[in-house]
């Protein structure tokens, strides 16, 4: 796991870095926060956050509009360093469940972060393209297909079906359940954050994820 969790930050920074140099623009509603303009309790914040995540740049992405509450920063960087590193699902599933939760949301910003990491784990490209289309992966592996309905159905119906928990709890036992709805909870949190601030992709970047009708 220390493997895994090393190799997922070192290829996770230079993704992130690649994605979250951006300036900020008319349409962020949250951009960074200049260092002489925050409290000292952001200035807490943005300690502690380099220190869990091992960096000097302070954060980016979601964490950028998080730090106006830097306590609510603080315990969602605590979560996700759990969901992100540290549930039982094999690192393939894990980062499958945050693009489905990415494409639920239409977040453009988490898509790109997690899209190569999660080709890297091992996701083939055309399950990757399929979700971004939003249409159901084919073929899928069992347990990509247990993952996939499960969370689909989760999303859709805020409820899981008794047939659909059976197979889930099968498969990842009840561990695996909670932790596999704390990566979506998560992510959609990051998500919600995002989507309601207009957080930026990189200058040159094109948003990769077509709108759902609505």
């Amino acid at each position: 796991r220390d493997d895994r969790r090393s190799t997922s930050v070192r290829f996770a920074s230079v993704v992130l870095i690649l994605t979250c140099a951006t300036n900020a623009t008319a349409q962020d509603r949250m951009p960074p926060i200049p260092e002489e303009q925050m409290t000292g309790a952001q200035r807490e914040a943005v300690e502690e956050f380099n220190r869990a995540r091992n960096t000097t740049r302070g954060p980016f992405g979601p964490f950028v509009p998080l730090l106006r509450s830097p306590e609510m920063l603080s315990r969602a960087r605590s979560v996700g360093d759990h969901v992100r590193f540290d549930t039982v699902l094999p690192p393939r599933l894990s980062e499958f469940v945050i693009l489905i939760t990415a494409r639920h949301w239409t977040q453009q910003y988490e898509w790109v972060a997690h899209a190569a990491i999660a080709e890297q784990a091992g996701l083939s490209p055309a399950i990757i393209a399929a979700v971004a289309d939003g249409r159901r992966p084919e073929p899928m592996a069992d347990d990509e297909a247990t993952v996939y309905d499960f969370c689909m159905e989760l999303l859709r119906t805020q409820g899981v079906s008794d047939p659909t928990y059976a197979r889930a709890v099968s498969l990842l036992e009840e561990t695996g359940i909670i932790d596999t709805i704390g990566i979506v909870g998560y992510y959609s949190l990051l998500a919600m954050v995002m989507n309601t601030a207009r957080t930026p992709l990189a200058e040159g970047v094109s948003p990769p994820l077509p709108a759902f009708p609505r």
